[in-house]
């Protein structure tokens, strides 16, 4: 039996089906950002529009029908509140139409998760660096299987960061992977530079970036803003491996995708001899089949089910690893 997952945390609606800890699909819509950002509601109608025919593309993708799901999963939080609305109530129609359980899932332990599981990871120190969110994490056992916070971002996420340069730079489309392509063959130029123990903070830097842009080229710009943050990332990460002493390390999360930051994490990891994995951009990116793979371990483990509510702020240190014993 399959289970069927829904992702709306942000700009993605996402839908992706799995089965057994296998992808069978995962389809998407995406809202297309122009330079004004994410307007909320906009999205949420955006979602609410294309979620009957990302759902049936999905089903149809996986080669099954409706009646093979077993369960369905969405995500809780965090994210923008209109638009995980949107997902919730995507999420409840398709419970209640095939009478199937309904899992509230957290977007961050889904991002672990599933790039967890491909990389066939047992217990690795994660660096999760997303649009909202910049953590370093790894499991604990007490008081409950939790992912502990042994850093994160003092103010705003590193994709959130590099989103809002890509606008004030005039970059198209105005998202860190562009900041990315502009960044090859710049120049280093001083900027910020904000690590405390295992945390960090971006918009100093980010203020110093749109500044600089008066007076030196984009390229210069964009590589000396990328450099920096991702470095303030690894020195973090760096200092909580060797305090927890794991042998293994994980990127994951849409910033994940940046192949600048995989190499420059690859290294951290080589340094001490451990292994370090990312996911396929397919899988770092929000999507649907993330949501599912955590709600087929719900099911499986047979977790109690939560009142199917939302929760913007949905901190993943809050959110119980019950698979995990």
């Amino acid at each position: 039996m399959a289970v069927i997952g829904i992702e709306s945390s942000a700009h993605t609606f996402g839908v992706g089906i799995v089965e057994n800890g296998k992808v069978l699909s995962n389809s998407k819509a995406m809202f297309k950002i122009s330079d004004r950002g994410i307007i909320p509601m906009e999205v949420a109608d955006h979602h609410a529009e294309n979620a009957g025919k990302v759902i049936a593309d999905a089903i149809d993708a996986a080669g099954i029908s409706a009646g093979d799901l077993e369960a369905v999963g969405y995500t809780k939080g965090p994210g923008i509140g209109p638009c995980l609305r949107a997902g919730q109530l995507a999420g409840k129609a398709v419970s209640s139409s095939y009478g199937i359980p309904l899992f509230p899932v957290n977007h961050g332990i889904a991002h672990i998760e599933i790039a967890k599981g491909m990389g066939k990871m047992g217990d690795p120190l994660v660096v999760y660096v997303s649009g909202g969110n910049s953590q370093i994490l790894a499991m604990e056992r007490k008081p409950f299987s939790h992912y502990h916070v042994y850093g994160e971002t003092f103010d705003i996420g590193v994709g959130n960061m590099l989103d809002s340069f890509a606008r004030a730079a005039k970059l198209n489309p105005a998202w860190g992977s562009t900041v990315e392509k502009e960044a090859r063959g710049g120049r280093y130029i001083g900027m910020p530079y904000t690590v405390k123990g295992m945390d960090f903070a971006f918009s100093g830097l980010l203020t110093n970036a749109v500044k600089a842009l008066g007076t030196n080229r984009r390229k210069d710009v964009a590589f000396s803003l990328q450099e920096t943050a991702f470095s303030m990332i690894c020195e973090a990460a760096e200092r909580a491996l060797l305090l927890t002493g794991k042998k293994e390390m994980l990127a994951c999360g849409g910033v994940a995708q940046s192949s600048r930051l995989g190499e420059m994490l690859e290294s951290v990891a080589g340094s001490h001899g451990i292994r370090f994995y990312r996911a396929p951009n397919e899988f770092n990116a929000d999507n649907g089949a993330m949501i599912a793979m955590v709600a087929e371990k719900m099911l499986d483990s047979g977790m109690r089910r939560e009142a199917p509510t939302i929760d913007q702020k949905f901190r993943i240190d809050r959110a119980e690893i019950g698979w995990e014993g």
